[in-house]
């Protein structure tokens, strides 16, 4: 283009605002928004719609600063008229009620939508405990594996990389050298997939599994009938039985499991008389070492009084001394579930006698 027939377009006059195209006025708005320094993020519209934006802002000149202030007034008004707005499509539909329709509803949909879980699958997949992204590494192909490793962060690659048999491992850090050549389409398939196979679990009628139910409910039972329970599981599914006892949580464990410094914090939680009545059953029922701890780990004068008064007890039915180390029990877990004490677990204990 010669410099006359630059100029000559120059001096030529800008559209009115109410002859530019909708694509135009889009054009004007992004440009103008960049200028002021704004994060204009396109990344999530249609392929199409951003190769059109890009083409009509490469087409145009210049614009004369009524017009701007046209087209920014009128995108202003079009803004401040717009009461609601909804997501787009199913995917964002189900992120928007996420956790306010059922599980099953929003698995079925999504599904048969065959839709994003989130707007980044990557984000899911990165958020996928270990001991279900090991599955998958193990049964995908090398290359696979080497994108799915290079998505992941880098304390978490290494993790997971520690739990692959040594082999496996060596191959798909290899395969990593050779993903320079991988498209963004092709990652993006891959997590798309990934995910799917994530998200494909049948739905499950129970939040805890058969372990945590079961030893929930023996928490609560007397203890002969918590014996009985485990003598018959020993004999139908030893492991099972094992995994149990494991959950099982009552008033025998305290001393291994209930960190000393946190006793004070649970005997706020306990009326004074089941405490006094849980001690003084305690020695009778060999639980001796249960109610000397609670009682070593109290303030002296509060260990006093309570001795006294558990001489001036006596005998103490069993059932309700067993109510009463309950009650002990009970505000433990109280307090182990709102988060305020953190217990011991069976493997803590099994590492300590070791070392």
């Amino acid at each position: 283009m010669s410099r006359s027939q630059q100029l000559a377009q120059l001096a030529a006059p800008a559209p009115a605002a109410s002859h530019l195209t909708r694509k135009q006025k889009a054009a004007i708005i992004v440009r103008f928004l960049l200028n002021e320094g704004a994060d204009v993020s396109l990344k999530e519209l249609p392929d199409a719609l951003q190769e059109k934006l890009t083409t009509q802002m490469g087409s145009m000149r210049y614009v004369d600063r009524a017009t701007l202030v046209s087209v920014v007034g009128e995108f202003a008004q079009e803004l401040e008229a717009m009461g609601l707005t909804f997501p787009r499509g199913v995917a964002e539909a189900l992120s928007a009620l996420d956790g306010r329709i059922s599980p099953q509803t929003a698995a079925r949909l999504r599904k048969e939508a065959g839709v994003r879980q989130i707007g980044d699958p990557w984000e899911q997949v990165r958020q996928a405990p270990l001991d279900e992204l090991i599955p998958i590494f193990e049964a995908e192909s090398t290359e696979v594996a080497a994108v799915m490793l290079s998505k992941l962060d880098v304390s978490r690659a290494a993790e997971l990389l520690s739990k692959l048999p040594g082999d496996r491992a060596r191959r798909i850090t290899y395969a990593v050298s050779r993903t320079e050549a991988v498209t963004p389409e092709a990652v993006d398939r891959i997590g798309l997939a990934l995910a799917a196979q994530l998200a494909d679990k049948p739905a499950v009628a129970f939040d805890d599994g058969p372990v945590a139910r079961v030893g929930a409910i023996l928490n609560s039972s007397p203890s002969a009938t918590r014996d009985d329970v485990l003598s018959g599981l020993d004999e139908a599914d030893e492991a099972f039985a094992n995994q149990v006892r494991k959950a099982i949580f009552t008033f025998v464990h305290v001393p291994q499991r209930l960190d000393p410094v946190e006793v004070p914090k649970v005997l706020r939680e306990v009326d004074q008389a089941d405490l006094v009545t849980a001690c003084a059953a305690a020695e009778p029922a060999g639980l001796g070492e249960v109610a000397e701890f609670l009682l070593t780990n109290m303030s002296k004068r509060m260990a006093e009084g309570i001795r006294e008064e558990m001489q001036d007890m006596g005998n103490v039915k069993p059932k309700v001394g067993e109510e009463a180390m309950t009650q002990v029990v009970n505000a433990i877990r109280r307090l182990e579930a709102a988060g305020e004490i953190t217990l011991k677990t069976p493997e803590d204990e099994e590492d300590g006698e070791a070392a």
